[in-house]
Order: structure tokens, then sequence, then C-alpha cells
């Protein structure tokens, strides 16, 4: 099966390129709108049917998105055209082909209801900004299609590559003496290697078969923004930073983020057997992994 890959060259993209690499009985096409990758405008449906059309895709692996959460509530349409016209056009097309769509979203689409239990996938939507509105349409633009689709929400994304909640923190540790992080918002980090070794274990074992729907995944366990980052500071021994817990209202937002957005991943587990790191452990691996790149 040959499968089209949007958003190669950001953190999920550059992971999927990584697990694609083992031996696979599939085709991977890796695409993106910048330098160094096959070009293609998701925003273009023709351009996606050509695509589709020249290299016989029958899966698509939608890692696109516009994720920059507080520019979301001024950058317009562009935002809502990214997250839900595109996910539209990537869903029409495979319905036409009779192909399967695997479509990344988050946990941005709850929060606007009062919850401390982890989220589930039937729970109804509540987005507090933009960025999480248009992520709920796109959803509900795939399944209008009727297309084949695998929807997966996932939380606080980080990874070796481009630009991220780790690597910012890395940074900031290393160069500050004191830094004051929220403790008021709570979920699960998630390391985009793993995320992408389980699309790759349901594509390629064609685990997808009669159990098209959404699905939740993030690493195991829960945790704050202040307690991820003492623990990002912990295993790069920046121990000079004095890490200092603080309110999400000490740091002025355009957009209120969900306060508790832990997911529920049983269905995950349940249908597809997926075993699911612990997100220290994960941390760990991705830290190592980032000091072999530097040598």
């Amino acid at each position: 099966m040959n499968i089209l890959v949007t958003g190669a060259n950001g953190q999920l993209g550059n992971e999927m390129q990584i697990v694609s690499k083992a031996s696979s009985k599939d085709k991977y096409i890796f695409t993106d709108v910048c330098d160094g990758y096959t070009h293609l405008d998701i925003t273009n449906i023709d351009a996606i049917r050509q695509m589709v059309k020249d290299n016989d895709v029958k899966c698509i692996i939608n890692c696109a998105a516009w994720t920059n959460v507080d520019k979301a509530e001024t950058a317009g349409e562009i935002v809502e055209t990214l997250n839900a016209t595109a996910p539209e056009n990537l869903a029409k097309v495979m319905k036409e082909v009779g192909g399967l769509l695997v479509h990344i979203s988050t946990d941005y689409v709850f929060g606007g209801d009062p919850y401390n239990t982890p989220c589930r996938e039937d729970q109804k939507g509540t987005p507090t900004g933009v960025y999480g509105l248009t992520k709920l349409h796109g959803e509900q633009k795939i399944q209008a299609t009727g297309v084949d689709y695998i929807i997966l929400r996932t939380a606080w994304l980080y990874s070796e590559f481009g630009h991220n909640f780790v690597k910012t923190m890395l940074n900031l540790t290393a160069t500050h003496p004191q830094l004051k992080v929220v403790f008021d918002q709570c979920g699960t980090p998630t390391y985009a290697g793993d995320l992408a070794n389980t699309i790759f274990d349901i594509i390629e074992n064609r685990k997808y078969e009669g159990h098209c729907g959404i699905y939740h995944f993030s690493n195991e366990g829960v945790t704050s923004w202040y307690d991820f980052t003492k623990a990002i500071a912990a295993l790069a021994g920046h121990d000079n930073c004095n890490i200092q817990p603080c309110h999400s209202d000490e740091f002025p937002s355009p957009v209120k983020r969900p306060a508790y957005s832990v997911l529920d991943k049983t269905k995950i587990k349940e249908t597809f057997h997926t075993t699911i790191p612990y997100w220290l452990d994960s941390l760990k691996k991705c830290m190592a992994n980032m000091n072999e790149i530097k040598k």
C-alpha cells in the first residue's frame, strides 16, 4: 500500500520518517510545503487528487495543522482552512478511492467544562479557543464525508524535532537563574516517537480494518507543566535554575487553556492492544536521543 504523509517536516512527520524506515510492506511518500519534500498544498483538493492518482495512494496520514494556540486567536481564516477544510479535502479524496485517512487531533477539543477525570472519545467537545474549535471542526468534517478514518487525539506533543516545550525549557533552565511555571494545568506529555510507532503498528498490521473511529493517545500518567519542567531540568542536570510553581493567571494568554486535559486511553489499548509508555520514561528516551544528535 502506498501511504502519503502530510506535514512531513513537523514533529510527528519527522518521527514517521524514522519509524517507516523499519521493514515494511508499505511505501511512504512524505510531503510538505517546504524545501526538501515532495510539495503538496493540502488546501488544494485538485492537487491532492492528482498526487493520489499519480502515486496510487490508499492511505493518508495527516500530520499537518496550524498548532500555534495563541496566534490562532488573531490569525484569521487560515486556521480554519488548515485545521478543518484541508482535512476535509484529504477525507474526500480518500473516500473517492476507497482509502483510509489517519488524522491527528488534540486534547484542546475539550476544556470548556470543568472536570477531573480523563476525557473519553465520546465526550462532547467544548473547546475554549480558535485552535481547539477548528480542530473539532476538522474532526466533524472528516466524519461527514463517510471516509474510513482513524482520528487520534493527542496532547502536549514534543520530540527531538522542531519547536516544543521540552526544547524551550531546556534552554530556559540552562540560561535563567529562576523560572516560574504554571502548576494548575494538568495533562500528559506525549513523545511524538511513541505516537508514530502506534500509527505505524495500526497501519502496518492492518489493525484499522473494521475499527474506524476516534481514539485517544498520549503517554501514561498525569503531570503539570511545573512538574514536567522539573523533570526536564533534572534529567539535563540544570540544577542552578530555581523553578517555582505559579498560577495560570500570572501569564496572561489570549486563550484559556484546559485546566485538566488528561485523555482516557482505554479504547485504543483494548482495540489495538497498544502498549503505551509512562511519560517520564519517554522523556528520558527523547532527551537521550537529543544528546546523541548533538554528538
